[in-house]
């Protein structure tokens, strides 16, 4: 009887602690923060101190306030809203961020500490600090008529189709005119737009612009390149740019269950060598791309690393389980030594949209 009965309480107590799990999974949390992260995006010395605001709303029926706040770095200051707050009601949390203490990429933890129980949240700011350069002349060596650059090619990296991506590029006036925000022109293609971030750059200062760039309107995959112009009307400054970006297709996150049923490019071999040839005689390779999905595969793209690659497909789209041949034509003319050519096919396999293989030579 006794073994029973505390099997029974046993049983009761796996119970209890079951639905309070259950429960605790399901509680809405005591603060919702707007956003958890401020990207302050690219931040000159000579800004001064920049801010982050992060609002936040009280949810529950107790009393909340703001009870202490840390941070990692005495570069950070914190100012938030004191009051006590009943439920529904709003409050928010400043942030000053100095940018004389940091070069380069940073990231700032702020944490927040509630007077309920639970709620401690972790806040972060980050964005790219410059600092001021001691030697304009060495530090901005490519002059587009007054203005400075640091590099001769503006690149803007990685950018998705989801989203446009901003790119802040950083410039330097060693003229005597002084370049206006609102007299800034924009000339090029409509998926690329440029703005000045600064109202004025001073002469023998510097200012702050801003590229946008749409991987969506672009309509091309890869590697691309183009140029741009830029004309301030105040200064009857005009400048080309060239605009580098590696364009790649978005796909949303789907579920496991789906893997085997989307497309799913396969590549063979996914290493061509060569081995040892000679300069003057062009090669001729296949490689065999197969679609072991149960969905289309679109081959979207083809792309080499040279104009001595040339590379053919019979067709674009692959039905289930169908294989075709890729024509890769090497001539190696001009070339000597090891030699390594990358090629990327761009398709719509979401879990692998990007695929390389290379081509592996030792040229005499």
């Amino acid at each position: 009887m006794i073994r029973i009965e505390k099997t029974l309480s046993a049983l009761l107590i796996l119970c209890f602690l079951s639905q309070l799990a259950v429960g605790q999974d399901a509680i809405t949390p005591k603060v919702i923060w707007a956003v958890n992260k401020v990207d302050l995006g690219t931040v000159l010395e000579e800004q001064g101190p920049q801010m982050a605001e992060f609002q936040f709303t009280h949810t529950q029926d107790s009393l909340f306030f703001i009870e202490k706040v840390w941070t990692d770095c005495g570069c950070t200051t914190v100012d938030y809203t004191k009051d006590t707050l009943v439920v529904g009601e709003s409050g928010s949390l400043l942030v000053s961020f100095d940018p004389s203490s940091s070069a380069g990429y940073f990231s700032r933890m702020i944490v927040v500490k509630g007077n309920l129980m639970g709620v401690q949240d972790t806040l972060y700011i980050e964005g790219n600090a410059i600092p001021r350069a001691s030697d304009p002349e060495g530090t901005y060596r490519t002059r587009k008529g007054d203005l400075g650059f640091r590099l001769s090619k503006i690149n803007v990296g990685e950018v998705l189709t989801n989203q446009p991506k901003l790119k802040q590029v950083e410039v330097y006036n060693f003229g005597e005119k002084i370049f206006y925000k609102d007299s800034l022109m924009y000339d090029g293609p409509e998926y690329i737009y440029v703005s000045q971030l600064s109202d004025a750059i001073l002469p023998n200062d510097r200012g702050l612009l801003q590229v946008l760039y749409d991987g969506a309107m672009k309509g091309d995959l890869g590697y691309v390149e183009d140029r741009i112009s830029l004309n301030w009307q105040d200064s009857s400054t005009y400048i080309d740019l060239d605009v580098l970006a590696d364009v790649f297709e978005y796909y949303a996150p789907f579920s496991k269950d789906d893997l085997n049923l989307v497309p799913q490019l396969v590549i063979d071999p996914k290493v061509i060598d060569l081995k040892t040839i000679t300069s003057g005689k062009i090669q001729v390779e296949y490689v065999t791309l197969s679609n072991r999905g149960k969905q289309v595969l679109e081959i979207k793209k083809i792309q080499g690393n040279c104009e001595c690659l040339k590379l053919e497909l019979p067709k674009t789209s692959l039905d289930p389980g169908e294989s075709i041949e890729l024509k890769v034509v090497f001539d190696p003319i001009g070339r000597q030594g090891i030699d390594q050519r990358n090629i990327y096919i761009f398709s719509n396999d979401p879990l692998n949209p990007v695929q390389l293989f290379l081509l592996k030579s030792r040229v005499e």
